[in-house]
């Protein structure tokens, strides 16, 4: 058998032995006083996979709720975290490590990432992340262009990224829906995504919707254009939800009625108005994410987070009064004009003044390298005088992700009862020289440093490595 053939035959292995036994679920809504306009389309039909207990021992453990624990065993079983302390007790089956100088984690969690969109390798052919032929674009869905080939999701799952958000890009006000995943190998996007994670509206604010249109002498051309075509499209929305209601109305009263005509573009905005999407926009000014709430309130709708947010240290009262996220870079800026005012001590400040902070990346290379990132702004935050300690700091990529894609009950800390999704990492995880040693998703090891046979190939590494599992 050809090398070629060998390399095929064992990614094709690996793939199809992560995705089968995938079981139907359904995304759970929000609780609301009127019902969704349609049922869920395209659930999700991921399935944790089986794997024995494990029981890892000794390990410094930062939880993510802000507690650090030292030389703390803890124990994985069915898929969940079972116990934390120490002297645990496993089931004869467990794998026992002790992992003494060594640190656990919560998975990391990306909230903003172009994964899948844009995948490897990097060709028009495959630039699916942003419809920007319209400045409303809401009734597209980003997971209909996830490419679960992408060869960089091996490349964040070996950085500790167990979870992501997949956004479409900024060029418009409204760029559709985003989906929150699972960092598995699977052969379809409904095999990736998240049990229950709810799906998010992609919006954007200033220079990107007002350039992308304005060059061309279309509307929006500036920002006050951009907010009345906020304001248009709620406005509709709000009226085809009334014409659903009253739909509703006429079948709980036994009457025959046609049901209104289906529009997917108001069907998600009216979904958000319903609570049932959640809303992360694109925002870079302070004042500018200050007009966005008051549309917010206008409507009667909730911001999750503002992605990017390079002037959220300016507002951090206001984001902690709303209960809004803000997403940031470590040291992204002046790159445009709306991203000049920025500060390293961004995300420091930011959590310093009560609201809830989040690294994020927008990228393909540093998404593979998240706890760096965050690394980063602690420095920057220390240097400040915040006085920001590892525990706080890992909140920014674990737990605070976790509530702004609405899976915080589910994932983003080590607690009794939550998904085992948890990182092993060689060292402290804030240091440059730290790695990921053993990534875990609902207690399945997914990847493991020095084990080949646990690091998930894809069809673009075939011919790269050698019949051995070594990069030639």
């Amino acid at each position: 058998m050809s090398f070629l053939i060998r390399q095929f035959f064992r990614s094709a292995i690996v793939l199809i032995a992560f995705a089968l036994g995938c079981q139907t679920t359904t995304l759970k809504q929000t609780e609301k006083t009127k019902p969704a306009n349609k049922p869920v389309a395209f659930a999700g039909t991921y399935k944790a996979i089986l794997s024995d207990p494990v029981l890892i021992r000794n390990a410094t453990i930062l939880t993510g709720t802000g507690e650090q624990l030292r030389n703390t065993s803890i124990l994985l079983l069915d898929g969940r975290i079972s116990a934390i302390g120490e002297n645990l007790k496993a089931p004869g089956n467990a794998v026992s490590l002790d992992v003494r100088g060594k640190w656990l984690t919560p998975g990391l969690i990306d909230v903003h990432s172009h994964l899948g969109v844009y995948p490897s390798p990097e060709h028009e052919a495959n630039q699916d992340g942003n419809e920007a032929t319209s400045p409303n674009t809401a009734e597209v869905w980003a997971e209909h262009s996830v490419y679960t080939q992408d060869p960089q999701f091996t490349l964040a799952l070996a950085g500790g990224i167990t979870s992501l958000q997949i956004l479409p890009g900024s060029a418009n006000l409204f760029g559709g829906r985003g989906v929150t995943l699972k960092n598995i190998p699977a052969r379809n996007v409904q095999a990736m995504k998240f049990p229950e994670a709810p799906h998010s509206l992609k919006m954007a604010c200033g220079e990107n919707p007002k350039r992308v249109y304005g060059q061309n002498k279309q509307a929006p051309a500036s920002r006050m254009a951009n907010v009345a075509g906020y304001r248009s499209a709620w406005i509709a929305a709000t009226e085809y939800n009334r014409k659903w209601d009253k739909y509703y109305a006429s079948l709980e009263n036994k009457e025959e009625v046609d049901p209104p005509t289906r529009d997917l573009q108001l069907e998600t905005l009216g979904e958000v108005l319903r609570g049932n999407i959640l809303v992360h926009n694109h925002c870079y000014r302070a004042e500018e994410m200050a007009v966005m709430l008051d549309i917010a309130k206008e409507f009667g709708y909730r911001i999750t987070a503002f992605h990017h947010a390079i002037e959220a240290y300016k507002i951090p009262d206001l984001l902690a009064k709303n209960g809004v996220c803000a997403a940031m870079w470590p040291e992204w800026w002046g790159f445009k004009h709306e991203a000049f005012d920025m500060v390293e001590e961004n995300v420091a400040m930011v959590d310093h003044g009560g609201a809830c902070a989040i690294v994020h990346t927008d990228s393909a290379i540093t998404i593979q390298h998240l706890n760096q990132e965050a690394a980063k702004v602690m420095a920057s935050g220390n240097k400040a005088g915040y006085s920001v300690s590892r525990a706080a700091a890992i909140k920014w990529i674990t737990l605070n992700a976790a509530q702004a894609l609405g899976i915080d009950k589910q994932t983003g800390s080590i607690e009794i009862g939550k998904m085992a999704d948890i990182v092993l990492w060689d060292g402290d995880p804030f240091s440059v020289f730290s790695k990921a040693e053993k990534v875990y998703i609902d207690g399945a090891l997914m990847f493991d440093r020095h084990d080949q046979t646990r690091q998930p190939v894809s069809d673009f590494d075939l011919g790269i490595l050698d019949p051995a599992g070594e990069r030639l």
